[in-house]
């Protein structure tokens, strides 16, 4: 008997760990085959809710941020890269020199969801910043991937150019900062059990199976 599992995968688009992750609950879902079924929906989270527009430069925020040398944070892209390529995702952290706000992607994903295309855009934003190097901000950008996954332009416009679905963002993200989650990725299935950061594929198939099973 097939069984549904509920995920809620509370991510932003402008970090790194969030494809790895992303792309390993992909994997273990590949591995667990037709046995189980998830119904996935991105949840909005926000690393840097207060990004000057323009965004800033990748290495001095990280040092900003976290006192990370540039040293440390070439050997953070390194790990990152490879992790994805593990996982079939190209990351070309060379030409993220920016890190931007996302909150309009986020209200793109919003409106995704409803009309049954969040996924597609949720990867299409992921390539189009980490590998593709471009502005998730960029109203022009958001456009593009919007339309490049079905989604209608025209519609997508007015949701960028008006403030609608800003407050079920904010609601959104207030909710799960409130149930304590306070770095992403973080991965909720079923409402109850908690999978944090990047994880590799065996620790998400392990758990679904183990709660396909319960």
């Amino acid at each position: 008997m097939t069984k549904t599992l509920k995920i809620d995968f509370v991510s932003d688009v402008s970090c790194p760990w969030c494809a790895v992750g992303l792309a390993s609950l992909q994997t273990a879902l590949a591995r667990v085959g037709p046995d189980v079924k998830v119904d996935i929906t991105f949840q909005p989270f926000e690393l840097n809710p207060q990004m000057v527009a323009g965004g800033e430069d990748t290495t001095e925020h990280l040092h900003k941020k976290y006192g990370s040398t540039p040293e440390q944070a070439t050997a953070i892209r390194e790990t990152i890269r490879a992790r994805g390529a593990e996982l079939g995702f190209v990351f070309n952290l060379d030409k993220r020199s920016r890190i931007y706000n996302t909150f309009d992607a986020h209200r793109l994903l919003h409106w995704a969801h409803l009309e049954g295309r969040q996924l597609a855009l949720k990867q299409a934003l992921l390539k189009a910043y980490f590998t593709d190097g471009e502005d998730p901000s960029d109203h022009s950008v958001l456009l593009r991937l919007a339309e490049s996954v079905g989604l209608d332009s025209a519609r997508a416009q007015d949701i960028l150019a008006s403030d609608t679905y800003a407050a079920d963002v904010r609601q959104q993200e207030q909710f799960y900062q409130q149930q304590g989650i306070h770095s992403v990725p973080a991965v909720v299935i079923n409402d109850r059990h908690l999978i944090s950061g990047g994880q590799p594929p065996e620790v998400f198939e392990q758990a679904l199976r183990q709660l396909a099973q319960a």
